[in-house]
């Protein structure tokens, strides 16, 4: 017979959780642990997972500093050529970056510097040439944990060598920029700036690196100023080809060639203060805008902007580029502005490119490819493809519309005006032998009762002769300092614009 339980004892066997043997204190510790491991792994997942990219840029962070330089960096090509490398250091960075004829390229690629950052393309497509680009490479478990970087990829320009150069070439040792656009697509074949810089100068981190970037920010002739994008100037008569779009869209002017009500003296809305013009031959009242434009004249072309009135010029300017502040592309330029609020005789002056009207190299190569392009402005673009290492493609970029600034029949128009400033005006130097070429000269007076050296400025299209395809590039030329004692746009910025397009033409 079975003897019940002794004595009143507990009975051995489980507790009262099931778990053999464990007391109380026992399973206290045990849930507090396993909180703590579960603590533990939500703040792991938090800093690897939703904080990583916040601590991988952070400053203080330099591992990520020796990663990037671990391995070779993508290249940026020109003309299906590299104008970047990489070199070996047998350092803690073990590559630094090197750059072919860097300051020719300098206003396209920019700088990577191991201890200065990096900008323009280096910038903005940082994370492709470093291989953290997340469509370089296929997703795997084991990259996830180790993070392991794929190559960098290349990054492909719709840079014209032959374009470049020649402007480069034809800037010299003047201040000023380039831009040159294929007017049907965008593509941008050349962008200029000078003086300009050695990339490669101060790409690694050691002494001689900051003495050159010392330097280069001391220099008051700001090598590194990107003056084809990220300087604005007064366009001064290169803006009279706006204001004659707005007029011709806005029925103030149907006849480019019929005589026009423009007065002579032409007295500012408001004031006592004629508007002077530069050539004596426009000192006459109703000449036509063809006229007008022949001769840039500030009188007709003033009054035309004030009749015209403020929102149908703005709105023009705005078509081509003007007051939009993020027109990437990739790179970011400085934003072209129009003031949204004159009154008369400032809006006058601001039709002739004066008064606060700036206007970045950019934006006037595209008002001069949005008139070749029958009106219709293209989003300009500096980047052709991205691909891997191997060649395979990321990314290939297709043109975009960016806006109609006018009818094709408005731009008709302003063709034929821009020809005959070429063929019997102020742009006699931009004629191209087997081409046509249409243009506008400009010269900007700026400081202290216009104390300062004038800029001159041109802008133009160009095509062969005969052709009816859409011109194959357009540019815009300024020079803002020169020793020359002509400081015209005619004389200073047309050849160089000349020797651009000529490039792209083949001539």
């Amino acid at each position: 017979m079975a003897a019940g339980p002794s004595g009143g004892g507990r009975p051995r066997g489980n507790g009262p959780q099931g778990l053999p043997g464990i007391s109380v204190t026992g399973r206290r510790a045990a849930t507090f642990c396993l909180l703590l491991v579960g603590a533990l792994c939500v703040q792991a997942t938090r800093v690897q997972v939703f904080e990583a990219r916040d601590l991988d840029r952070n400053s203080a962070n330099q591992r990520l500093v020796v990663e990037r330089y671990a391995r070779p960096r993508g290249d940026i090509l020109v003309g299906g050529r590299a104008v970047t490398g990489s070199l070996p250091t047998g350092g803690r960075y073990a590559y630094k970056r090197t750059y072919t004829d860097g300051p020719t390229y300098a206003a396209v690629t920019g700088f990577a510097s191991q201890a200065y950052g990096n900008s323009q393309l280096e910038g903005t497509e940082d994370d492709l040439l470093t291989g953290t680009d997340g469509r370089l490479g296929g997703w795997s478990l084991r990259d996830a944990v180790s993070r392991r970087q794929n190559p960098g990829g290349d990054v492909y320009t719709t840079i014209d060598r032959a374009a470049q150069q020649a402007a480069m070439n034809g800037l010299g040792d003047q201040k000023g920029a380039v831009a040159a656009i294929e007017p049907a697509t965008g593509r941008i074949l050349a962008l200029a700036s000078t003086p300009s810089y050695d990339p490669g100068g101060f790409a690694g981190s050691g002494n001689a690196d900051q003495t050159a970037w010392n330097r280069l920010q001391a220099d008051t002739d700001q090598p590194m100023l990107n003056r084809a994008l990220r300087q604005t100037y007064p366009p001064g008569s290169t803006f009279k080809v706006v204001t004659a779009a707005a007029a011709l869209a806005a029925g103030t002017v149907t006849d480019p060639d019929a005589p026009t009500a423009a007065p002579f003296p032409y007295v500012l809305p408001g004031t006592t203060t004629p508007l002077v013009n530069d050539n004596a031959a426009c000192d006459r009242p109703g000449l036509s805008l063809d006229t007008a434009m022949t001769l840039s004249c500030n009188s007709v072309l003033g009054w035309l902007g004030e009749r015209t009135g403020l929102s149908k010029l703005v709105a023009t300017a705005e078509g081509f580029g003007f007051n939009d502040p993020r027109l990437d592309m990739p790179v970011r330029p400085a934003r072209s502005n129009v003031d949204t609020s004159m009154d008369p005789s400032q809006l006058a002056l601001s039709s002739i490119g004066q008064y606060d009207t700036a206007a970045t190299p950019l934006v006037m190569a595209m008002v001069a490819a949005g008139v070749a392009n029958d009106g219709t402005v293209m989003r300009p673009q500096l980047v052709d493809r991205l691909t891997r290492s191997d060649g395979g493609t990321v990314e290939l970029m297709k043109p975009a519309v960016y806006r109609q600034a006018t009818s094709p029949a408005v731009a008709g128009q302003l063709q034929q005006l821009m020809t005959d400033v070429v063929e019997k005006g102020t742009g006699g130097n931009a004629r191209i032998p087997g081409a046509v070429v249409g243009g506008k000269t400009g010269t900007a007076e700026h400081g202290a009762d216009n104390s300062g050296t004038p800029y001159a400025w041109f802008i133009a299209w160009a095509k062969p002769a005969g052709s009816d395809a859409v011109p194959p590039v357009a540019v815009a030329v300024v020079v803002a300092d020169s020793d020359a004692t002509d400081v015209t746009g005619g004389a200073l910025a047309a050849p160089i614009a000349r020797a651009v397009m000529r490039a792209v033409l083949g001539r």
